[in-house]
């Protein structure tokens, strides 16, 4: 669904089904997604191999054909790019390239297993969640002409996959546990090359939600949400501590804690530096993380929903709001519009049953905008 951001007025933009990531161009009005060949079901509980297909969506054609009331059939709105053999195991993640002439696409293990080095070591599952085992892949389709060019293996179970928006060929993902990783970042080109830890980090650190915010800029969580092990509130051994804010549990290991620096870090993928913009004082600290591209702010929500908002240059942070219900179907998720004034977040503020979710806009305070 398209949703007007000042009016409310919603608009249904795709038919027919989709799994995984939805990838709007920022150069065209064009929508991309990945769909089961001849729209094959998901078996509940299951994820089978099938053939999938790349669809673009003219969102110009949907929008002017919704407003006059003259809706066409679907092929007339969409297109086709290309399908990606079962066999390769896509699903999941897909990521936009900046140039947007190509996607980049998770690819399964018995794919990625045909790529990998003779005698490279394959990881196992990691944590209580029992994910993260390897091999997985990357792989790319050129929109226009369907070509698949294979790109790199890795030992591990692939997810989070992003771009550069600002920089063609430059790909971000993560080694996907469900929590946390032993090396969450990672980047790598489009070409194979340069494949490398994105943010190095240690046994101790509790890193997710990484997210390209600048064109040299990477966001991410190091969490600062479990106690210190031996004091008071320490999750007890055989506790099981899931629900609406996971990661208490002791079979995580001993990572998490404030017995380090924690806090919204900002890693620069060029000089690999890594800053902490800001931290909360207390509770979970902050969870899922951005920033506006102009470098001027970041923001960041925690366990208890709440969203804070950090000037970078003086590093003040304020709370911009609170109170959203722990029981709502996501996380808030904030993010940036382009032009840094607004921030996006998903919310069940106004669901009665605490779970269906709104889409909430918060300006950047005025007083904040008028800063040098």
């Amino acid at each position: 669904m398209a949703v007007n951001e000042k009016t409310g007025d919603m608009v249904q933009i795709t038919e027919g089904g989709y799994t995984g990531m939805l990838n709007l161009a920022r150069k065209s009005m064009k929508l991309y997604l990945l769909r089961r060949a001849g729209n094959q079901p998901e078996t509940p509980g299951q994820r089978t191999s099938t053939a999938m297909q790349l669809v673009e969506m003219d969102l110009t054609k949907i929008l002017a054909d919704s407003k006059t009331g003259k809706m066409q059939p679907v092929s007339a709105y969409q297109r086709i790019c290309g399908t990606i053999p079962a066999e390769m195991g896509a699903g999941g993640d897909m990521a936009l390239d900046a140039d947007e002439d190509k996607v980049y696409f998770h690819v399964g293990r018995a794919e990625a297993a045909k790529h990998m080095e003779p005698g490279a070591k394959v990881e196992s599952a990691f944590g209580p969640r029992n994910m993260g085992a390897g091999p997985n892949g990357l792989a790319s389709m050129n929109v226009k002409t369907g070509d698949i060019k294979y790109i790199t293996s890795v030992p591990f179970q692939i997810g989070h996959i992003q771009v550069n928006p600002w920089v063609p060929g430059e790909i971000i993902f993560c080694w996907e546990t469900g929590g946390k990783s032993p090396q969450r970042t990672w980047t790598v080109m489009a070409d194979g090359t340069g494949l490398r830890p994105l943010y190095p980090e240690a046994p101790y650190e509790w890193v997710t939600h990484e997210a390209v915010i600048t064109p040299n800029e990477v966001a991410i969580a190091i969490m600062g949400h479990r106690k210190i092990p031996g004091t008071e509130g320490e999750a007890k051994p055989g506790t099981a501590v899931g629900g609406a804010n996971p990661g208490q549990e002791t079979a995580w290991g001993q990572s998490g804690t404030r017995e380090k620096p924690t806090g919204l870090g900002i890693v620069n993928i060029r000089t690999r530096e890594m800053t902490i913009a800001g931290q909360t004082p207390s509770g979970s600290g902050l969870w899922h993380v951005g920033g506006s591209k102009d470098g001027r702010w970041a923001v960041g929500d925690d366990f208890s929903r709440s969203i804070y908002l950090i000037d970078r240059h003086t590093r003040e942070m304020i709370m911009l709001s609170t109170g959203h219900k722990e029981t709502a179907a996501d996380h808030p998720h904030p993010t940036f519009s382009p032009d840094g004034t607004r921030i996006e977040i998903q919310s069940a503020m106004l669901s009665a049953d605490g779970k269906s979710m709104n889409i909430c806009i918060i300006p950047v305070p005025e007083a904040w905008l008028k800063r040098n």
